[in-house]
């Protein structure tokens, strides 16, 4: 690939753990301000793949660009121009929802304002002097969201941002993912729902067992595979069910 004013371009990424080929020969671009999904079973290597294309895993094989720069060996210059979600589990100890985005700001030398301004925008601001752990599971992914958006980034990873929520927690999210996405952001999404592929990407990757099996906007791929919706696509391209 040649492209480097597509905000990823990924080739012939390999990752093996022993005897399991965890990312097996994965190339695929992402246009900038592109909501893009990779879509997938647990364990089909969207994880790994994400976390190698981020520049926190190496790759055995292939290469993975941001923005036009290698994400391998780790890059700084990437830092302050990418937002990688945190799961809860990586927040700060005994910190409210204030104190953990302000110490997010702090370490990418953003103002306070611009942090405060993160939780209202992400519907926080009433909560701000709760501890993390007392959030709801809703609110503690808004939460990790804007720690993630506080430093402006030009592109945003997000791995399965809606896992565990309620149906109505995971509609408010996808309302505030279209809307940073509707701003310029370049998004990529992880899941294994195929009705938020649907509703949010403008393409995804069906990806199974390590390798990408189909690449497309969704209502092309549903017409060109003459099925009716997403999950019928990925039953067709797989012979399993999506959800494990």
């Amino acid at each position: 690939m040649t492209d480097n004013t597509a905000a990823i371009a990924v080739d012939g990424l390999r990752k093996r753990y022993g005897d399991v080929r965890a990312v097996d020969g994965v190339t695929f671009e992402v246009e900038r301000g592109e909501f893009y999904g990779i879509l997938g079973p647990n364990g089909a290597g969207k994880t790994t793949t994400l976390e190698i294309v981020e520049g926190l895993r190496e790759p055995d094989e292939g290469t993975a660009l941001l923005l036009g720069e290698p994400s391998w060996p780790r890059n700084p210059e990437l830092l302050r121009r990418i937002g990688v979600q945190l799961q809860a589990s990586a927040f700060f100890e005994k910190l409210t929802a204030r104190e953990q985005i302000h110490t997010f700001a702090a370490l990418y030398g953003v103002s306070a304002d611009r942090a405060d301004a993160m939780l209202e925008t992400v519907g926080l601001t009433e909560k701000k002097d709760i501890r993390d752990d007392k959030l709801s599971g809703g609110q503690a992914q808004r939460l990790s969201i804007a720690c993630a958006l506080v430093h402006d980034p030009e592109l945003v990873f997000l791995d399965e941002p809606t896992t565990g929520l309620d149906p109505q927690a995971r509609r408010n999210l996808w309302d505030l993912l279209r809307g940073l996405n509707s701003t310029g952001r370049t998004v990529v999404l992880t899941t294994h729902y195929m009705d938020e592929a649907e509703l949010l990407c403008d393409r995804v990757a069906i990806m199974d067992a390590g390798r990408i099996l189909r690449v497309g906007p969704p209502a092309d791929l549903v017409r060109e595979l003459g099925v009716d919706t997403l999950e019928d696509v990925f039953l067709q391209l797989t012979g399993r069910e999506y959800r494990e």
